[in-house]
C-alpha cells in the first residue's frame, strides 16, 4: 500500500495511565481515513504524536517513506477539536499572520485567501474580529488556515463541530474536494454518519489499544450476520410464512404486515438467498429483497462492547 503515515508499535504513558499500546497504522495516501474511538481512547494523543506536540515512549512514526522529523510539520494541517484562534485580532490580519507562519509569502497567501474567502462566502468578515463570529463562524476560518497551506496530510478532529446542518454539508463537501485535488486525510470524530459518508479506511482505538482496522468496505462484510431484510405486498402474510419455515427452515426475526403490505428479516446464507427470491416471487409481490449491511455506529458499538467484555 502507497502511505503517507505509517505508525509502528507507538506507545506512550502520562505516569502510570497508558493512552497509547503498540499502535501501528498505515493511512493510505490520497484517502479519507477515519480515526474511531470512545473518549479517552488514545485518538488524540496519537494526533498529538503526529503532529510533534508529544512524542512517544516507544515505537517510530513515518511520513511519506521517511521517519517523521521537524521539518515535516510544514507538510501537515491539523484542526484540533479545541480551536486556538485570537479573539480581539481582526479575521483579515489574523489569516495573513498564521499563513505567513505556515511559509506562506504575503501576497501569495492573499491570493489563496481570497480563494477561499470567495469559496465559503465570507467575504465581508475580513475585517470583523473573532469575538464577533458565531462558533460555526469562527470555525470556517478555522479551516481555512488549516488548509490554506496545501499540506499532504490533513488532520481534522470534530470538523463539524459548531455548525449546522447546511454549512455542515459544505466543509464535508470541501474535504471530498481535497481529497480529489490529491490530499490524504485523517478524520476523527463521532458522528457515525459523516464516517459512512467519507471514510473509505477506518480505525478503531479503545482503551489505548487498536482493536479494528481496515478498509470499511472489507470490514462491513465482515461483520454481516447473514441477515435479509424482504418486503413484499401479499394478503396471505402468515400462510407465506408457514411455508417458508417448512421450505426453507427460515423464521423471521422480524414480523409486520400493514394491510397488504408484509416486512420479514430472516437469516439465511447468502448463496441461499436467490432461491428464496425465486419462490418468494412466485407468491407476491416482491418490493424489497436485500441483504443487512451493519452500519459504523452498529460496528463500533459491537466491537468496544466485545472486546469490554474480553
Amino acid at each position: 500500500m502507497n502511505t503517507i503515515l505509517v505508525t509502528n508499535e507507538v506507545s506512550k504513558d502520562f505516569g502510570t495511565f497508558k493512552a497509547l499500546d503498540k499502535i501501528s497504522l498505515e493511512i493510505p495516501k490520497n484517502s479519507i481515513y477515519g480515526l474511531l474511538g470512545p473518549n479517552g481512547a488514545g485518538k488524540t494523543t496519537l494526533i498529538r504524536i503526529i503532529n510533534q506536540i508529544t512524542y512517544p515512549d516507544s515505537g517510530t512514526v513515518y511520513f511519506d517513506g521517511e521517519k517523521l522529523k521537524p521539518e515535516h510539520i510544514a507538510l501537515i494541517g491539523y484542526l484540533p477539536e479545541e480551536r486556538g484562534l485570537y479573539k480581539s485580532m481582526k479575521v483579515g490580519e489574523q489569516v495573513l499572520y498564521l499563513a505567513q507562519l505556515k511559509g506562506l509569502t504575503k501576497t501569495e497567501a492573499k491570493k489563496r485567501l481570497k480563494y477561499w474567502f470567495d469559496r465559503l462566502d465570507i467575504g465581508d468578515w475580513w475585517n470583523k474580529k473573532i469575538q464577533e463570529l458565531s462558533k460555526g463562524m469562527a470555525q470556517k476560518i478555522q479551516f481555512i488556515v488549516t488548509v490554506l497551506h496545501e499540506p499532504k496530510l490533513l488532520i481534522f478532529d470534530e470538523p463539524f463541530s459548531g455548525f449546522d446542518p447546511i454549512n455542515a454539508n459544505l466543509i464535508k463537501d470541501e474535504i471530498i474536494h481535497l481529497k480529489e485535488k490529491g490530499a490524504s486525510i485523517i478524520f476523527s470524530t463521532h458522528r457515525m454518519e459523516s464516517v459512512e459518508e467519507l471514510c473509505e479506511h477506518i480505525a478503531l482505538i479503545h482503551k489505548a489499544e487498536k482493536i479494528l482496522d481496515g478498509k470499511l468496505s472489507d470490514i462491513k462484510r465482515a461483520y454481516k450476520n447473514n441477515s435479509f431484510h424482504i418486503g413484499m405486498t401479499t394478503t396471505k402474510g402468515e400462510e407465506l410464512l408457514k411455508e417458508i419455515s417448512e421450505k426453507f427452515s427460515l423464521s423471521a426475526s422480524h414480523y409486520n404486515q400493514i394491510e397488504a403490505q408484509l416486512n420479514i428479516t430472516v437469516q439465511m446464507h447468502s448463496e441461499d438467498s436467490s432461491e428464496l427470491l425465486t419462490y418468494l416471487s412466485s407468491k407476491a409481490n416482491v418490493n424489497r429483497f436485500e441483504e443487512k449491511i451493519p452500519s459504523v455506529s452498529e460496528i463500533f458499538i459491537q466491537t468496544v462492547q466485545s472486546k469490554g467484555k474480553s
